[in-house]
This record gives C-alpha cells, structure tokens and sequence, in this order.
C-alpha cells in the first residue's frame, strides 16, 4: 500500500542494549553473536551443547529455550531442521514472546509453526517477524502472512549479495576438490561422518 513521506515511516527498534536470543549456536549462530557482541547487545542462547569458546568471546549466556523466547527483543532462529525442531516455536512461545519482540527465521521454515505465528501476529504478539523462509516455500498467495504489515518476507534470498555468492561458490569449490582427494571437506556441515 503506498504512503507518501512520513518521518515516522520504518522507525526501528535499537539493537544497542537489546537482548538477542539465538536459537541454535553452530557456525551462523556464532557468527550472530559475534556481529551482535559488537552492536552492544545482550547475547542468549539455546543449544543441545554448551559453547564455552563462543561465551568467553562473545559474553553469550547459554539459557533454557523458555528463558531465551521470554527475555529476547529479537529472537532469531539458526536450527536445521529435524523431528525435535519442527514448530520449535509454536503458539504457546509466541505468547511467551514479549510484544515489542521480533523473531526472524533464517534457518527452515518448518521450525516455525506458520499458522500460530500468522494468528500471534495478527493479535499483536510479538510486535513482528522478518522470515527469509516459509513453510511452504515458496508461500501460497493466500497466506495470511502476506496481508500482515508487521511481517518482512524475504523469499529465502536474505544472503543475495555480490560477495556472500561468490563466497558460497568458493567453499563449494574447496570442498569439491578436497573430496575428490580423499580428503575430509574443510567446509563440511556434518562432520560426524568423518569421524
């Protein structure tokens, strides 16, 4: 919908002094946390392990899920998915959730439970949501998450730069290479398999 100027238009939240809560800690959660630590925020996280290294550099606290979706201002959500992830955040965290909070989904669009966010946000709680994944992907036109003005919807592109493409093309390359020697890929998302 077109609005002419308003200086109250996209007026954001600062991260300065807000409380991040990271739900899954591998290499993006990492990352995160590094880049957040430097904008002043308060760093939770929920993880099956505890990442000492990660808490020394970053200050993170590792928390319960409930602790990290009640305290987060932004809660973001780097999990792969699995049968224990699936609807990791359903109604029943969304009301947990503080109404000023956002969430953002970067990791499956399943880890969320898309009808219970689409009623949450609807109502007001959390304030909203930046999704660069759906469930289904790509997102049926009558979803009602489209109709929300609360809602940033990004069609699983979030990572679409110059840069960050040409990055993903040469790990992919690193990783082709030292297979085909035999030898273990140095960007390997399952390393258990290695083992």
């Amino acid at each position: 919908k077109w609005k002419t100027w308003d200086p109250g238009l996209l007026l954001g939240q600062d991260v300065h002094g807000a409380t991040l809560g990271i739900a899954g800690m591998g290499q993006i959660g990492q990352a995160v946390a590094r880049r957040a630590r430097g904008f002043g925020m308060r760093i939770l996280y929920t993880d099956e392990v505890a990442r000492p290294q990660i808490e020394a550099e970053t200050g993170a606290q590792r928390v319960d899920k409930d602790t990290l979706v009640r305290e987060a201002d932004f809660l973001t959500l780097h999990l792969p998915l699995t049968p224990q992830t699936r609807h990791f955040i359903g109604a029943r965290e969304l009301a947990m959730m503080k109404p000023t909070a956002w969430l953002i989904n970067t990791s499956r669009g399943p880890v969320v439970d898309q009808r219970a966010l689409a009623a949450a946000l609807a109502a007001g709680r959390p304030a909203g949501a930046a999704l660069d994944v759906t469930d289904p992907e790509p997102i049926p036109m009558d979803d009602p998450l489209l109709r929300l003005p609360n809602v940033i919807l990004a069609p699983h592109i979030a990572s679409a730069s110059l840069a960050t493409r040409t990055r993903m093309a040469e790990m992919a390359v690193d990783n082709l290479l030292a297979a085909l020697a035999g030898q273990r890929p140095p960007h390997c998302v399952n390393p258990e398999l290695f083992a």
